[in-house]
């Protein structure tokens, strides 16, 4: 499987501040939808919080051929 390195838009799922996941998105405007939809499910005074963010991530390439990421570089 192939590896590459870009500068992508990923939502971010924190727990207790923590990152416990990262999502490749296409752009802002999916980003901040899948945020929204997400936190609509949790429940009133959650430790979870969602962000989007612009920066660098080492991709993988998946066996389907999409890409996902396997580990984020925050300068």
């Amino acid at each position: 499987m192939n590896e590459v390195t870009e500068v992508v838009i990923a939502l971010l799922m924190l727990v207790n501040g923590e990152m416990k996941e990262a999502r490749l998105q296409t752009g802002y405007a999916e980003c901040i939808k899948g945020a929204r939809v997400a936190k609509r499910g949790l429940k009133i005074n959650s430790n979870i919080k969602y962000s989007c963010i612009k920066c660098e991530a080492e991709l993988e390439e998946n066996i389907d051929g999409s890409y996902s990421i396997k580990k984020l570089i925050i300068k």
